[in-house]
């Protein structure tokens, strides 16, 4: 029973290095790391091939080492095709993932002042609403600043923290407020 279980703890310190090594090679390619971590792989590769040779009567663990080493070759072949891409100049880097994690701060930074925009919405809808001969001002700037808090938040669940803008739509009877994702 103690090999078992040394076996099955060798083979969880496999598993967790073969993710370490995913996400060192996922960095390099997203251009995070300067570096390939070859000697990782290399290394991860050895401690797999210790285990070929080696009998393993548990089912469970033959499966998981199994499993852990075709993984490890699937993951080869595809960072060697990256590799190669890259090589050739093929390869583009997607650091859209890097920049995506300093959007909140930069779209923070590049806001109008929710009671600006509301108050200029609220001017607006006014001018298309005499434009299109409708009596009285509409909506006051308050109700038109929690519409737009409203609309937000309805975005951010379903979109995200993608930026939008409002503007006005005269198309119809009567103006709306339209919502629409910047590109």
């Amino acid at each position: 029973m103690d090999e078992r279980r040394q076996l099955a703890q060798d083979l969880d310190e496999i598993q967790q290095q073969l993710k370490e090594l995913e996400i060192r090679y996922e960095q390099y390619f997203a251009g995070i790391e300067k570096r390939e971590p070859y000697q990782e792989r290399k290394d991860l590769a050895r401690k797999i091939r210790h285990f070929t040779n080696r009998h393993i009567t548990w089912t469970d663990l033959k499966f998981r080492y199994q499993s852990i080493a075709s993984r490890l070759m699937s993951y080869g072949q595809y960072w060697d095709r990256i590799l190669r891409l890259i090589d050739e100049g093929k390869y583009h880097r997607h650091t859209s993932k890097i920049n995506s994690a300093q959007t909140p701060q930069q779209s923070k930074q590049k806001n109008i002042d929710p009671k600006v925009e509301a108050a200029r919405l609220q001017r607006e809808l006014s001018q298309a609403r005499a434009s299109c001969g409708l009596s009285g001002d509409g909506p006051s700037a308050e109700k038109v600043a929690a519409f737009l808090s409203t609309q937000r938040e309805k975005i951010r669940s379903r979109y995200g923290d993608k930026p939008v803008e409002f503007s006005i739509d005269t198309n119809g009877d009567k103006p709306r407020i339209k919502v629409s994702l910047k590109k």
